[in-house]
């Protein structure tokens, strides 16, 4: 299981420039068992250290960053995005095309990521600690794009990695979807994110 990011992991501006079409094709594929979507309008990417390098290396890229302070800034940003071991990390993104429906919704789902669960079969549902950076929302809306965090207990990791059903939903009175048991290729994937000395305690 990797650790958090450092500067020798990345990549330098030439490097990536030149293995970047490669690269993201790769990190594009990867992304693909790690996408849940919550009904037709919210959306979790699960966070890992493959696709937090990608995100580091696309900023870098885009900012012309080269200086060790400016490299050091990024990681320092999008390290906290990479699992511990014991929890899953999550980009959550409320998606509504029309900008006007956007709008009257996130105005309706404040709260609505503090309600998005997963549930081991057999345990309590996990609900996220959401958006440690900063606050995401006002008493008028809530943001698109939410940071989630869910923690579980080494019993609840045991039996994820022992083929127990792992279920997502929502509880949201705006946004209800009803506990759904996650794809497979998906299961399978987020199991990588935990730490195995962790179920052995």
């Amino acid at each position: 299981m990797m650790n958090k990011l450092s500067r020798e992991n990345l990549m330098s501006l030439e490097e990536y420039s030149e293995c970047r079409p490669t690269y993201r094709a790769s990190v594009l594929e990867h992304k693909k068992n790690r996408h849940l979507d919550l009904a037709d309008n919210i959306r979790l990417l699960f966070e890992d250290a493959k696709t937090i390098q990608y995100q580091v290396q696309e900023m870098l890229r885009i900012e012309r960053i080269f200086e060790k302070s400016g490299i050091e800034e990024e990681l320092e940003a999008y390290n906290p995005l990479i699992p511990d071991g014991q929890n899953l990390k999550a980009t959550m993104m409320i998606e509504y095309d029309d900008p006007q429906e956007r709008k009257i919704r996130l105005a309706e789902l404040i709260g609505v990521e503090k309600v998005i669960f997963l549930q081991v079969e057999g345990f309590e549902k996990v609900h996220p600690i959401a958006n440690e950076d900063l606050e995401r929302e006002t008493d008028e809306k809530t943001s698109s794009v939410h940071f989630l965090r869910f923690e579980f207990s080494p019993e609840m990791i045991r039996a994820w990695k022992s083929g127990a059903e792992v279920y997502s939903g929502v509880d949201h009175p705006h946004y209800e979807v009803d506990a759904m048991a996650i794809p497979g290729s998906v299961k399978r994937s987020l199991e990588s994110d935990f730490d195995s000395t962790v179920i052995n305690h």
